[in-house]
């Protein structure tokens, strides 16, 4: 499948070796948008201009990276390049582009001494398409999921992806998961309902499962909207996070959303919203298993 939102495009940069990379989320030019922090620890730039009450409405470009908060430099490169392309806002010495990033923590994985940087950030704007891979690889290659109750030996966790439609309208997720939580089939919070779960108390908090987690996304809709209302979309990306993932945004998740609008077609903010809870459950839900699906 390809993106089907005009004018978005999704590139990477992968070290496997190191088990770290980047993610671009190039947008049409003019894009609305603006974003929401949930977890207790995120690695963010350029977040603040995304408050609705901000006087820049719109953004480029958005960075996914692992390395923590040294991965948010990628962005650097994604920012020197667009400025070459005449993209940002404008001002009277030259056009800033306007680049969000958010960081997730894969240090603990492969070699932490290799981060996504300037370099790594281009060499992932260079390469959006529209028909990106997903899984194990950008911002998602050391990403690693469930640390709460296997803290050791965690599962590999990774970007999805997860397109939802009602007629014209397209709303599409792209998620990176790296979260302290499993993916949620119900079981747990069953237990945890009867007083029968006990693995809590032993494992969650310690020094494992607190070094680092984090889910970060973006979703991206074809409908009018704007900055408030983005705002709104983005809330209802963290509550299909909450629906995908048990625990959801712990002190340790540094989960953060960032959703856009293109225009072109009109919608309901609430149609939209309920499309991005969708979406990105289904992509959460997506990015540990096989991971080889396309936005």
């Amino acid at each position: 499948m390809r993106v089907e939102i005009p004018g978005v495009t999704v590139g990477h940069w992968t070290d496997m070796s190191a088990r770290t990379g980047c993610t671009v989320v190039l947008l049409p030019p003019f894009a609305t948008a603006s974003g929401e922090v949930r977890g207790g620890s995120p690695a963010t730039r350029e977040f603040e201009l995304l408050d609705p009450t901000r006087s820049v409405t719109h953004v480029d470009a958005v960075v996914l990276s692992g390395g923590s908060a040294f991965g948010l430099a990628a962005a650097d490169g994604v920012v020197a390049a667009l400025e070459v392309q005449g993209r940002g806002y404008e001002t009277r010495a030259t056009n800033v582009p306007i680049v969000v990033a958010m960081s997730l923590y894969d240090l603990g994985v492969g070699d932490a001494n290799v981060r996504p940087g300037p370099a790594q950030g281009a060499l992932a704007l260079k390469d959006c398409r529209a028909d990106p891979e997903t899984g194990s690889i950008g911002a998602g290659t050391g990403a690693t999921v469930g640390k709460w109750r296997q803290p050791d030996e965690p599962p590999e966790g990774g970007i999805g992806m997860f397109t939802t439609r009602k007629g014209e309208l397209v709303v599409a997720a792209l998620v990176v998961n790296n979260s302290a939580g499993d993916i949620d089939d119900g079981t747990v919070p069953a237990e945890i309902a009867e007083g029968a779960f006990s693995d809590w108390p032993e494992t969650f908090g310690t020094a494992a499962v607190t070094a680092g987690n984090t889910v970060i996304g973006v979703v991206v809709t074809n409908a009018r909207l704007d900055p408030v209302e983005c705002k709104i979309v983005a809330q209802g990306a963290h509550d299909g996070l909450a629906r995908a993932v048990f625990p959801p945004h712990t002190r340790s998740d540094g989960d953060a959303f960032v959703a856009a609008a293109t225009g072109g077609v009109v919608a309901h903010v609430d149609e939209v919203r309920a499309l991005a809870v969708v979406a990105t459950e289904q992509a959460l839900r997506g990015s540990v298993t096989a991971g080889n699906s396309s936005l």
